[in-house]
C-alpha cells in the first residue's frame, strides 16, 4: 500500500483494501496504527507506535501502572543504595528469549551496554550516568552511576530497560531489527512496510497464564476516519487515536467501547535553530523571527479546531496541571500586530517557511491550522508532507525548518526534556545546545529533593521559553475505540495498550 498518494485518493484506496477480507479469529488481535513503526530495534528505535508493538515483543526491567507507579515485570524487586548512586535489581527466575536463551544477570549487562555505547543509539542519553553493570549473581545486577540520576526507574519502564537475546543481537548485527528476538508475551512472524506486522504468541512465555491470543497483527492506517472505517466493518478489533471530531459520534452511537486519557507528552514545533545548512538559510534562524511564529498562533484556537476541545493548550514539556510545570512561564497570548513589528524589527517582510509534517490526519490538520494563523502575521508557511519514518530522518538531518511532532511523554519529565534539549542528544533534531542549558538538563538529574528539582525546570523553562528551539502547543487526549468483545483493556497516561489480560469475549 503507498502512502505517497494525495490525501483523497489515499483514502480511497484504504478505504476499498479495508473490504478485503483479513485472516482473522477470535484468537488473533487487530490493531490499527496511526502510523507505521521505524525500527523494530529497542537500542534504535524511536516512534510511539514502535512502543505500542514493543509491548507485546520486548519485556521491560519494570513498567508503570495506571498512575504512574513503577511495578516488576522482568525485575521483581529494586533498590537504591543509601548515595543513590547504585541501583541493586532482583530478576524474575525461569524466563527465557524467543530463541531459548536464558534470560539473567549477564543478559541485562549485555543490554544495558548495547543501549547506552551500540553505534547509532537512541537510548545513549537515557543511560548517559550509567558506568557499568555488576553482575551479583545470575538473578542480580547491580547498576552503578556517575552520580545520583532520578530517572532511571523511567528509563528502565521504557525501551532502556528492554531485554533483546545477546545471542540474537550479535548474530543479527545491524540487521537485527529485521527480526528482533525479545522476551515478550509474542515473537515476531513477518513485517511488511507501510503494510503489517504480525506476531504470535511465545508458548515459552513466563506470564503466559495472562495472554489470550495466538497472533497480534498491526496495521499502520494513517488516515483516522479510514481506520475508523475499519474498526467499523469488523477488520480491526482496536484503534488508537482515534480523530476527535469522531469521539462525541462514536460515543452517542454506542456500538464501540470509547477511551479518553490524557497524555504525559506534548504536541509541538520544531524550529530548526542550528541543526545543518538548512538551519543557516532559514528565517527562523533569527530569535526576532521565532518569536513572531509564536506571537502568529493562538494555542486554544489550535486545540478547538485540530482536537475538537480533546486537549490542553500548554507551553512546556509538561501539562499546566503537572506538579513539575513552571507556573512563573505561562503561556504567551496571541499578538499578531507584535509579531509584525517583531519581522519588521528582523527586516524580513513574508518570511517562507518550510513545515514539515506527516501524513497522520492530526500533524496535517495542524499543519493547515499553523499556516493560515501565520499568514495574518505575514508568514508564508509552505507545508512538505511526508511518511512519518521519513519525517524522523529528514528531521535527524536537518533537513527542516519548522517540523510537527507529537511526544508520547515519560513518566519522569527528564524524558520529555533531556533527549530533545542536550547537546547532541538522538532527538535533539532543532540543534539548540548552549552550556547553560546542558548544566541544568544534568542538574535536575541528580537531585532528589523534589522542591530542589521543581527550581530547576523553571529555569529550564525560561531557557526554553526564551530560545524557543520548541513552540509547546498541547496536551493531547489519547483516545482509543474498540470493540465490546474485548476486555481487560487498561487506560494508562504512557497511551500504551498492553496486551497481558486482553481477551475477545
Amino acid at each position: 500500500m503507498k502512502r505517497n498518494l494525495h490525501p483523497l485518493l489515499l483514502g480511497l484506496t484504504l478505504a476499498f483494501t479495508s473490504l478485503l477480507p483479513l485472516t482473522a479469529s477470535a484468537q488473533t488481535l487487530r490493531v490499527g496504527l496511526a502510523e507505521d513503526p521505524d525500527a523494530l530495534d529497542p537500542t534504535m528505535a524511536r516512534t510511539f507506535v514502535g512502543r505500542i508493538v514493543f509491548d507485546a515483543l520486548c519485556d521491560k526491567l519494570v513498567d508503570v501502572d495506571e498512575k504512574l507507579n513503577y511495578v516488576p515485570q522482568l525485575a521483581t524487586k529494586w533498590a537504591w543504595s543509601d548515595d543513590g548512586k547504585s541501583l541493586t535489581m532482583t530478576l524474575r527466575d525461569g524466563v527465557t528469549f524467543h530463541d531459548g536463551e536464558k534470560f539473567d544477570a549477564q543478559a541485562v549487562s549485555y543490554n544495558i551496554d548495547r543501549h547506552k555505547n551500540m553505534k547509532g543509539t537512541r537510548r545513549g542519553g537515557d543511560l548517559k550516568p550509567v558506568t557499568g553493570v555488576e553482575v551479583m549473581d545470575p538473578l542480580t545486577v547491580k547498576i552503578n552511576l556517575s552520580a545520583p540520576y532520578q530517572p532511571l526507574l523511567a528509563a528502565l519502564a521504557d525501551r532502556a530497560g528492554m531485554m533483546v537475546s545477546p545471542k540474537a543481537a550479535e548474530a543479527g548485527g545491524e540487521g537485527f531489527a529485521l527480526k528482533p528476538v525479545c522476551s515478550g508475551p509474542f515473537k515476531f512472524a513477518e513485517r511488511i512496510a507501510q503494510d503489517k506486522i504480525v506476531l504470535e504468541r511465545f508458548d515459552g512465555y513466563w506470564g503466559k497464564a495472562d495472554i489470550h491470543f495466538d497472533k497480534v497483527v498491526y496495521l499502520p492506517i494513517p488516515d483516522a476516519t479510514v481506520r475508523l472505517a475499519n474498526l467499523k466493518s469488523g477488520q480491526l478489533d482496536f484503534i488508537e487515536r482515534v480523530a476527535a471530531s469522531d469521539m462525541a459520534g462514536l460515543q452517542k452511537e454506542g456500538r464501540f467501547k470509547t477511551a479518553a486519557i490524557t497524555e504525559i507528552g506534548y504536541q509541538g514545533l520544531t524550529l530548526n535553530v542550528n541543526n545543518g545548512e538548512q538551519a543557516k538559510t532559514s528565517a527562523l534562524h533569527d530569535p526576532r523571527v521565532r518569536e513572531a511564529f509564536e506571537l502568529s498562533l493562538d494555542r486554544d484556537g489550535i486545540v478547538q479546531v485540530v482536537m475538537e476541545g480533546q486537549a490542553e493548550a500548554g507551553n512546556q514539556w509538561v501539562s499546566p496541571g503537572s506538579a513539575f510545570y513552571a507556573k512563573s512561564v505561562p503561556p504567551v497570548k496571541r499578538d499578531v500586530a507584535r509579531a509584525k513589528a517583531l519581522l519588521k524589527e528582523a527586516g524580513v517582510t513574508k518570511p517562507t517557511v518550510k513545515l514539515l509534517a506527516a501524513t497522520t490526519s492530526d500533524a496535517q490538520k495542524i499543519a493547515q491550522v499553523v499556516q493560515a494563523m501565520s499568514a495574518e502575521a505575514g508568514f508564508d508557511v509552505k507545508i512538505q508532507t511526508t511518511e512519518f519514518a521519513t519525517s524522523l530522518n529528514m528531521a535527524t538531518k536537518g533537513e527542516f525548518e519548522a517540523y510537527i511532532l507529537a511526544w508520547s511523554g515519560r513518566a519522569d519529565p527528564d524524558g520529555n526534556l533531556y533527549i530533545f534539549h542536550g547537546c547532541k542528544q538522538a532527538l535533539n533534531y532543532s540543534g539548540y545546545c548552549t552550556p547553560e542549558m546542558d548544566a541544568l538538563l544534568n542538574l535536575q538529574r541528580t537531585q532528589a529533593d523534589p522542591a530542589a528539582r521543581q527550581a530547576t525546570f523553571e529555569k529550564i523553562a525560561q531557557l526554553v521559553a526564551k530560545e524557543k528551539a520548541v513552540l509547546y502547543l498541547y496536551h493531547r487526549k489519547w483516545l482509543w475505540a474498540y470493540v465490546p468483545a474485548l476486555s481487560g483493556v487498561r487506560d494508562l497516561p504512557d497511551g500504551l495498550l498492553r496486551v497481558r489480560g486482553l481477551k475477545l469475549n
